[in-house]
């Protein structure tokens, strides 16, 4: 188990986080809708619906939106919702992955090729890129919780593979079957998480010079900014001189 690393510009950048609260309600309340359409509408008796309630929580969300989030997915005629994964590759040969929900398979196709191609991407088949990626749990806590080796230990103590401590966050990765567990063992000591949820992790991480950096970003920008794009996972490291060039 490592520790104390930074993790930059993988799972989000600085500014990711300032998008308009009624999209990311609108993001939230998608999964927790088929979260619950796929399980128990009880978070206690459904792992992935109590990780979804919770990281709608994590983000202030009221809870009547959160409770007609739960009560949609029993309302008949209500919106079918499909999980559908993009594979390819951005500027630069940066890996991307794309994590959808969607009612309308073509719409979404179709814009994130376009968020691809507009932006000096290819878009692959399934299974272009996901090889270079582990899929793993990721538990996000605010660096406000603890110094880094407080975490540490916490993680470690409750089961965790691994801990990256960054200035603004700690990012705990888990075994993909033991997210839920790990998840609880930690609010016990450390409160409740900023989220925490399945991840894309890359195994090597590919540095995106000046040139690329801007180009690529956009990219990614322009897919989180589509209301059907859950995650976007990326394989790229942009330092931090080209993000201050960047501004």
């Amino acid at each position: 188990m490592a520790g104390h690393s930074k993790f930059k510009n993988i799972m989000h950048r600085k500014g990711a986080q300032d998008k308009k609260r009624s999209a990311m309600f609108s993001k939230l309340s998608r999964e927790i809708t088929v979260a619950a359409k796929m399980g128990m509408p009880d978070p206690d008796m459904n792992p992935r619906l109590r990780l979804a309630v919770n990281a709608a929580k994590a983000q202030s969300m009221p809870k009547d939106n959160i409770q007609r989030a739960i009560d949609k997915a029993s309302t008949a005629g209500g919106e079918d919702y499909e999980e559908i994964r993009y594979e390819g590759y951005g500027p630069g040969g940066v890996a991307v992955i794309v994590e959808a929900l969607t009612d309308n398979r073509n719409r979404t196709a179709t814009n994130v090729r376009t968020a691809f191609s507009k932006n000096g991407g290819n878009l692959g088949a399934s299974g272009a890129v996901s090889h270079g990626f582990d899929r793993m749990g990721l538990i996000a806590y605010p660096a406000s919780v603890g110094d880094a080796d407080t975490v540490f230990e916490a993680a470690l103590e409750a089961g965790a593979e691994d801990v990256e401590s960054g200035e603004e966050e700690h990012s705990i990765w888990t075994a993909m079957d033991a997210l839920h567990e790990v998840s609880k063992a930690l609010e016990a000591t450390l409160g409740a998480a900023d989220s925490a949820k399945l991840a894309w992790r890359p195994q090597t991480l590919v540095e995106v010079d000046e040139a690329n950096a801007a180009t690529l970003l956009k990219m990614i920008d322009t897919l989180e900014d589509d209301d059907d794009v859950q995650t976007v996972w990326g394989n790229y490291d942009v330092s931090d001189e080209v993000m201050a060039k960047l501004g």
